[in-house]
């Protein structure tokens, strides 16, 4: 690791440099932000390649626990996150950033470390209740520790940076999604989950070893110019209220409108979720089928969301502006929903699948988190975090329940319905990019007025 952060400095140190002279043909990095995108990458592809190796477990338990007991599932990842944000929000009330991010993924590790030894253990009929458990778990795994990532990204970049790094910088967490999905595509058939989890938590480590790279380089990304960065100045705490996070959400009326981004995102996403779990559980018998059917969508969602995102993201971004960015998502999804409408084959919802999570993943995605670059320190990490978990989960807590209600009238009724919400989807994202335009013209992020 070291060799890898030498040569990413001799890169930082020259205009000239080989490695600089070619990812300027890609993305409009600057000298001094070279190292500090390198650890970011390697950060993220660890945690990405952590989770694309158990979504495809994860969904296939889903799946086994009986599709009609999906909204339980769904119900019980709401309540476990919002659970956990506390205690979340209590260390980053009490603990420096280089602190608090390494409990938070070691903890998760741990916690995948049991759930081997559990299915390792277990006889048939316990494996379907710790897969259940394990599908609230990994569920709220994959928010929390993507969220603290970016948490952290949109602390050390400004607005300005974000739109020209983001998407690029989330192009390491498509290679580490493709890295971890084409393992578990395939491996699925021949080792068992056991030893696929322990892989998964020791890329953990590999993330907190990114995260403590990135903390150092902190001064060198200074957000103020008018401030000299102290190297050796300790971090302090961001301290004030653990239930920030919450106040914060409910007052702000953009943080307000940005929950609603999140919230009509994760609806549509559950309204889709289910109509695939129907699809694939009548059209796969076999369980090793159905896991390596879900890692196949996952690897051509990567493959596609990296092309995006290291050659046009950034450029879209800085074409379109943040308005028409973050509209291109909700307007795909009425599209793809209307053509679910006339054709609800497996086909049909593995291409709209696919379209739509890689447009997530590098253009939504990328642009959200710019939102995030205009508010107080305070919100970045404590409502950020609680917008991250427990409004997305929300979010899927509507959407299993309205189509369990919807599914009394018909199949037909949850599609129109989706088209209706994505339709005000597409309004609030583009209401979003005009404010975060005026927030990021004031001095400071300040004041409650945001």
């Amino acid at each position: 690791m070291a060799e890898f952060d030498r040569a990413a400095a001799d890169a930082a140190r020259g205009h000239t440099g080989v490695a600089y002279r070619l990812l300027q043909r890609v993305v409009a990095v600057r000298p001094e932000e070279m190292r500090a995108v390198f650890w970011c990458w390697l950060y993220i592809f660890a945690v990405l390649s952590s989770y694309y190796i158990m979504r495809p477990i994860r969904d296939q338990m889903g799946v086994a626990g009986g599709v009609k007991n999906l909204q339980w599932l769904f119900t019980g990842t709401l309540i476990s996150m919002l659970v956990l944000n506390l205690p979340f929000a209590y260390l980053v009330k009490t603990l420096p950033r280089r602190r608090f991010i390494p409990l938070t993924y070691r903890f998760f590790a741990v916690n995948i470390l049991l759930f081997a030894v559990a299915l390792h253990v277990a006889s048939a009929a316990q494996t379907v209740w710790v897969g259940r458990v394990f599908f609230i778990w990994a569920s709220v795994y994959n928010l929390f520790v993507v969220s603290v990532f970016w948490q952290l990204n949109v602390d050390l970049f400004s607005a300005e940076q974000g739109k020209r790094l983001f998407g690029f910088i989330a192009a390491g967490a498509t290679i580490g999604a493709i890295v971890g999905s084409a393992i578990t595509a395939g491996l699925a058939r021949y080792v068992s989950a056991t030893l696929l989890l322990i892989g998964a938590a020791l890329l953990l480590e590999v993330a907190v070893f990114g995260a403590s790279r990135l903390a150092r380089l902190s001064p060198t990304l200074d957000r103020h110019p008018g401030a000299a960065p102290a190297a050796d100045a300790p971090e302090r705490p961001l301290g004030g209220s653990i239930v920030a996070g919450i106040t914060h959400a409910v007052r702000s009326p953009y943080l307000l409108s940005v929950s609603a981004f999140i919230l009509l995102f994760a609806i549509t996403s559950t309204f889709l979720y289910f109509q695939q779990a129907a699809v694939v559980s009548r059209s796969f018998a076999d369980r090793g089928a159905q896991t390596a059917y879900f890692a196949a969508i996952d690897l051509a969602v990567n493959v596609l969301t990296l092309i995006v995102q290291l050659f046009f993201t950034g450029r879209i971004v800085l074409l379109l502006g943040v308005s028409l960015a973050l509209a291109l998502l909700p307007a795909l999804t009425m599209i793809g929903f209307g053509v679910l409408a006339l054709t609800p084959s497996l086909g049909a919802i593995a291409v709209f699948q696919v379209l739509r999570r890689a447009g997530d993943y590098a253009i939504a995605r990328p642009t959200r988190e710019v939102l995030f670059t205009v508010v107080p320190r305070e919100d970045r990490y404590k409502t950020k975090g609680f917008i991250d978990t427990f409004v997305y989960r929300l979010g899927d807590q509507v959407g299993a329940w309205s189509v369990t209600l919807l599914s009394g009238v018909g199949a037909l009724a949850a599609t129109i319905a989706a088209i209706a919400i994505a339709a005000l989807w597409l309004v609030n994202g583009l209401w979003l990019g005009r404010r975060q335009k005026a927030l990021e013209a004031l001095p400071t992020p300040s004041g409650d007025e945001r």
